[in-house]
């Protein structure tokens, strides 16, 4: 089984469309069935798994959708990127535990791991509905992934 496509409740399709394009997201498809279903499908870089977003997909609130990673080999040239395409990152954190991020803002220290070890670096974005991201630096993959 294959993780293939997370549904993200959005308010305005054609904003949230806009959006994730400047992020440098490929779109896969947009298709309509009359005024009451529209369906667009959106990938990250390099991602197996896609975001589809719309009208009439879903009856979450547009904004609730939170904890969405993002996996990136360099926290900080990510953040840069998405930065320079328009998105409001938040500052690369660690957790105060080192092992994961508490949930909120608890227990995060300024900065990336001191260690800059696999799995313990993030920064945060929102899209413009407040759906919330992760970025999280992965550069050596636990055993068995």
């Amino acid at each position: 089984m294959k993780l293939e496509v997370v549904v993200v409740p959005v308010a305005d399709v054609d904003r949230s469309k806009n959006f994730y394009k400047a992020l440098g997201w490929r779109e896969d498809a947009d298709f309509a069935t009359g005024d009451d279903l529209r369906v667009v499908q959106v990938t990250p870089p390099g991602s197996g798994c896609s975001v589809i977003f719309g009208s009439g997909i879903t009856s979450a609130a547009p904004g609730s959708m939170q904890g969405l990673y993002l996996i990136v080999d360099d926290i900080e040239a990510a953040r840069s990127e998405l930065i320079d395409r328009g998105a409001d990152v938040g500052e690369v954190f660690h957790d105060e535990g080192g092992v994961w991020h508490h949930a909120g803002t608890v227990g995060r220290v300024s900065g990336p791991d001191p260690d800059r070890k696999s799995y313990g670096s993030f920064a945060s974005f929102s899209d413009p509905d407040g759906n919330g991201w992760m970025l999280q630096e992965v550069t050596t993959r636990l055993p068995g992934r």
